[in-house]
Formats: C-alpha cells, structure tokens, sequence
C-alpha cells in the first residue's frame, strides 16, 4: 500500500534540509555530546573509546527525527541550536578539564 501524498513532503528544499540536518547534524551532535560527557565524568579516555557504539545508536536516531517534523527548517534551527549549547560545553570544558 503505498503512502498518502498528503503526508509526503513535496520540496525538494524540504527534503534536502531533512537529510542534511539528519546525517550531519545528526553526527555532529552525537560526536559533541559524547565529547562534553567525557569532560565531566571519570575514566575520559576509557570512555571516549567504547563511546563509538553509543554514538552510532544516537546517530541513527538523530537521523530519523528530522522526518517527524512538518517544516524542515525548525529541525534545521533546533539542531544548530543545540550544536552550539554543546560546542559551548565542549569548550568551556576543555578550559577547565582538559583531557591529557
């Protein structure tokens, strides 16, 4: 049964700006929370390592929340958004904790 066009994104801006926002957003957010939450816990290195797995199940499922939404660019303004809070974190934690 195929899908209801009403439902269908019919942009192709709309759709490139999901995909995007999904594969490199998507990335770029799982890589910089996994990187601010080992500035702050113990065992940096450690956990830094096995994070890969972790990154990969956040990454997945940062890919498919931009198809949830209707407008594409509030996904797009959510994601920056939340890139530059944990950009902050990551910076503000590499003064104080640097990982060595």
């Amino acid at each position: 049964m195929p899908a209801n066009t009403k439902y269908l994104t019919t942009s192709a801006w709309q759709k490139a700006i999901k995909i995007i926002s999904g594969i490199l957003g998507g990335y770029i957010i799982s890589a910089l929370l996994h990187l601010a939450l080992t500035l702050f816990l113990p065992y940096q290195k450690e956990l830094l390592i096995t994070s890969i797995y972790t990154l990969f199940i956040i990454w997945v499922t940062l890919i498919i929340v931009p198809f949830l939404f209707k407008n594409a660019w509030k996904v797009f303004l959510l994601y920056s958004l939340v890139i530059l809070v944990l950009f902050s974190i990551v910076y503000y934690g590499k003064i104080h904790y640097p990982i060595i």
